[in-house]
C-alpha cells in the first residue's frame, strides 16, 4: 500500500473515533486550544510561551494587535513585495496596459502579460501567506481570512485580479477588529467590490451615458445600462441581515435603486488613484420603500443610510454572531451563545473587538467539549503546518499549488458567498488522501519552499534545492497535547521516516 494511502487509512479510522474529552483542560490544553482559535496553531516554543504570558492576557493582547510588534524579518520581507505595496490605481494601471499589449500583440507581448499578471498574484500570495505564517498578530490574520470570505471577491474576474491586493490591505485589512459598519463601508465603496458585483454598471432605468444620450439627439439609438440587483441581494442576504434576514424581493430593488451612481471610473483610477464616486447622474432619483422605511432623494445619503440601518439591525448581528461562534467555537453553536453575541453586538454599535471578547471568555468557547471539535479548512491546514514544522519559505508557490489542489485556492472562491468552514464541507476520503500527501512531501523536505520564485530548473538544467525532512519529535513536542496519546503510540510504532508525515497528516492535527 502507498504511503499516502496508508496515512489515509490510518486517519479516516482515527477520525472516525475522535472524541473531544469531558475533562477539564490542563494548561498545556488551554494555550494550544487559544493558539489553535486565535490563531493557526502553534509554532516550537507557542504553547510555553502562552501558559508563561497567561491565557488572558494572550487573548487580551491579540485583541489589540497594534501592542505587537511585527518581528523585523516578516517586515522587510513583506516591504520588498513592490505589487503589494503599490497604490490600486498603480497596479491596474500596469495590469491594463500588458493586457491591451498583448490583446493586439504578438506572442512576446502574451508572455509579458503572462509574468506581470504572474507577479501582481503571488505578490498579493506572497504577502498573505508569510503575514499568516510568522506574523505574531495571529487573530489579526485570522480575521483578515474571516472578513475576507464574509465579504468575498473572486481573484479570477477581469480586472479584480489586479484589484483583490488592495481590497485586502484598504478595504478589510484596517477595520477587521474595528466598528462593522466601518468595514461594511470600505467594501461597499471598494473597486474591487463594486465589479464583482457589477453595481458599477448599475444605473437609473432612464439613464443614458452622455456619449449616447449625444448619439441620441443625433437621431442613433441610445441603450441605458439599467438597475443592477447583484450587488444589493448579496449586500443583505451575505453581508449583514442573513438570507432569512426579513426582507423581500421588492427590498432588494428598492436596495438596489438606492445604490444606483455607486461606481468607480476605470481611467480615473488609474490616473488618480480615485477608487470610488457617486455619479448623481446615474442615480434612481425616485422615492423608494425600503425596509419600512420611506426613502426620498438623497443621492449618496440613501446608500450610506442604508448601510446605517443594515449594520446595526438585529438580523445583522445575529448573522454575523452566528458565523463568528460557528468559526471560533463549533460547527453548530448554541443559541444562548449566538444570542449573548448579538446582544453584545448591538449594545457596542457593532464593535467587532467587543464581541470577540465576549466570545472568547464565553464558557462555551473554552468548554472541553469544543477543544478540537472544529475541522481545520484546506487553508487553516497548511498554514498551522507550515507554523509547526517552520521550514523557511521564501517561494509561496508549492502552498498556493497545495491549496489549489485542496479544492480552496488563495481569492479562489468563484461565489459570493466564499468558502465553507465546517466539517461537512471538507471531510472526505479524496480530501484526506490530498492533505496526506501534502504532509507526507512536506515532512520528507520534498517541497521547493526555500527555492526563488522564478528559478524554473527545468529550464536552467539545475537540481532542485532539497529541504531537510522534518524532526518528528520536535513536531510532537511543538503541538503537545494536540496529538493524542493513541496517535502518538501509533506513530512511534511506525518507522522513524513515515514519523513527521504522520504527525501532520493525523487526524489530530487535522483538527482545531
Amino acid at each position: 500500500m502507498k504511503l499516502p494511502i496508508r496515512l489515509a487509512a490510518f486517519a479516516i479510522l482515527s477520525i472516525s473515533a475522535w472524541a473531544t474529552t469531558a475533562a477539564p483542560l490542563s494548561g498545556d490544553q488551554q494555550a494550544l486550544h487559544v493558539l489553535d482559535r486565535l490563531g493557526y496553531g502553534p509554532k516550537p516554543g507557542d504553547i510555553e510561551r502562552v501558559k508563561q504570558m497567561g491565557i488572558d492576557r494572550y487573548i487580551d493582547a491579540q485583541l489589540e494587535p497594534e501592542t505587537i510588534p511585527l518581528p523585523a524579518a516578516l517586515t522587510q520581507r513583506l516591504s520588498m513585495l513592490e505589487t503589494s505595496n503599490e497604490s490600486a490605481g498603480e497596479v491596474l494601471a500596469e495590469f491594463l496596459a500588458v493586457r491591451k499589449v498583448a490583446n493586439d500583440g504578438d506572442e512576446a507581448a502574451k508572455q509579458k502579460r503572462r509574468e506581470v499578471v504572474g507577479k501582481i498574484v503571488e505578490q498579493n500570495a506572497e504577502a498573505r501567506l508569510a503575514r499568516a505564517i510568522d506574523s505574531p498578530r495571529q487573530l489579526e490574520e485570522v480575521m483578515v481570512d474571516f472578513w475576507f470570505n464574509h465579504f468575498n471577491v473572486f481573484a479570477g474576474k477581469g480586472l479584480d485580479r489586479a484589484l483583490v491586493g488592495s481590497y485586502e490591505r484598504d478595504a478589510i485589512r484596517p477595520y477587521v477588529l474595528g466598528s462593522f459598519r466601518d468595514l461594511l463601508g470600505a467594501t461597499a465603496k471598494h473597486p474591487a467590490m463594486l465589479f464583482y458585483l457589477d453595481n458599477w454598471l448599475s444605473t437609473s432605468a432612464d439613464y443614458q451615458p452622455p456619449q449616447l444620450r449625444r448619439n441620441a439627439a443625433q437621431g442613433q439609438k441610445a441603450k441605458a445600462t439599467g438597475l443592477n440587483e447583484n450587488y444589493a441581494r448579496e449586500l443583505m442576504e451575505l453581508h449583514t441581515l442573513g438570507v432569512d434576514g426579513g426582507y423581500s424581493q421588492k427590498d432588494v430593488t428598492e436596495l438596489a435603486r438606492m445604490l444606483t451612481g455607486w461606481t468607480f471610473e476605470p481611467r480615473d483610477l488609474v490616473r488618480n488613484n480615485h477608487t470610488f464616486r457617486f455619479d448623481a447622474q446615474r442615480h434612481d432619483m425616485g422615492d423608494k420603500e425600503w425596509l419600512g422605511h420611506h426613502i426620498g432623494a438623497q443621492g449618496q445619503g440613501e446608500g450610506e443610510f442604508a448601510l446605517d440601518v443594515l449594520a446595526m439591525h438585529p438580523s445583522t448581528a445575529h448573522h454575523l454572531s452566528y458565523e463568528l461562534a460557528q468559526y471560533f467555537v463549533q460547527d453548530n453553536p448554541s443559541p444562548e451563545l449566538v444570542e449573548r453575541l448579538s446582544k453584545r453586538y448591538l449594545a457596542t454599535n457593532g464593535n467587532i473587538r467587543e464581541v470577540l471578547r465576549t466570545l472568547f471568555h464565553s464558557p462555551e468557547f473554552m468548554a472541553s467539549a469544543n477543544v478540537g471539535a472544529k475541522f481545520k479548512t484546506p487553508y487553516q491546514f497548511v498554514i498551522s503546518a507550515a507554523r509547526a514544522s517552520q521550514a523557511p519559505i521564501t517561494n509561496v508557490r508549492p502552498l498556493l499549488g497545495v491549496l489549489n489542489q485542496l479544492g480552496m485556492p488563495l481569492y479562489g472562491a468563484q461565489t459570493p458567498d466564499g468558502y465553507k468552514n465546517t466539517q461537512a464541507a471538507w471531510l472526505n476520503p479524496d480530501a484526506l488522501t490530498r492533505r496526506i500527501t501534502f504532509a507526507t512531501a512536506l515532512a520528507a523536505g520534498r517541497l521547493p519552499l526555500n527555492k526563488m520564485p522564478g528559478n524554473d530548473d527545468k529550464a536552467a538544467g539545475a537540481p532542485a534545492v532539497a529541504a531537510q525532512p522534518l524532526d518528528a519529535v520536535m513536531l510532537l513536542n511543538t503541538l503537545g497535547p494536540a496529538i493524542s496519546g493513541k496517535t502518538r503510540a501509533t506513530i512511534d510504532n511506525n518507522p522513524q521516516a513515515l514519523r513527521a508525515a504522520m504527525v501532520l497528516g493525523s487526524p489530530d492535527f487535522m483538527q482545531r
